[in-house]
């Protein structure tokens, strides 16, 4: 029986990752694990089809990876995704650069290079839209003040939040919690604004 791992575009929730694995289950193959990102799959004849697999993510909104460098872009976008959208966690001051070079065993400016170069924004930039996406979320909920929030996403105060969301979004948090027009885009449409 022969096992193969897939790099997947566009999964970062874990319905992402019951869609992925009923499709590719639905395709004959035997789920062996799923996880943001990557799938494992297995076979027992070891014919694995990539164009109809290929062809079953897209239907579904992935994209299959398959150059190393991109997989690795992949996999620098879902770390900083899990970085941000972890709730509960003891260290939420964490070192972006080393918790990056720990997760994905490479040094930091070879990625933060390659993702520079490969997406058009810094890791940084990114970083900074994605937990501003995750401000609006927990705005929207309404049910942590932004003190909460700020200390929950590792901001430094209440100020440095504010400043940040005005400077990505135009408006602050409170104005958006009260008009609430400016609408809250997915994780994956995250992009250069």
């Amino acid at each position: 029986m022969g096992t193969l791992k897939l790099y997947i575009k566009n999964m970062v929730c874990d319905r992402c990752n019951r869609v992925v694995a009923e499709e590719l289950a639905a395709l004959g193959y035997q789920v062996v694990q799923v996880s943001l990102g990557e799938a494992e799959i297995s076979k027992a004849d070891n014919a694995f089809d990539l164009d109809k697999i290929r062809e079953t993510l897209i239907a579904n909104g992935f994209e299959l990876l398959d150059d190393r460098k991109t997989q690795l872009i992949e996999q620098v976008k879902v770390a900083i995704i899990e970085l941000v959208h972890r709730q509960g966690e003891a260290d939420l001051h964490i070192n972006t650069s080393d918790y990056l070079s720990e997760k994905l065993h490479l040094e930091y400016s070879y990625i933060s290079s390659l993702f520079s170069a490969h997406e058009g924004i810094t890791i940084e930039k990114y970083l900074i839209l994605q937990r501003v996406e995750r401000v609006k979320e927990l705005l929207v909920y309404n049910e942590l003040s932004l003190k909460e929030i700020a200390y929950q996403l590792g901001y430094s105060s209440v100020a440095h939040l504010s400043n940040q969301f005005k400077k990505v979004t135009g408006l602050t948090p409170s104005y958006f919690k009260e008009v609430k027009d400016n609408k809250r885009k997915t994780i994956d449409q995250v992009q250069n604004q």
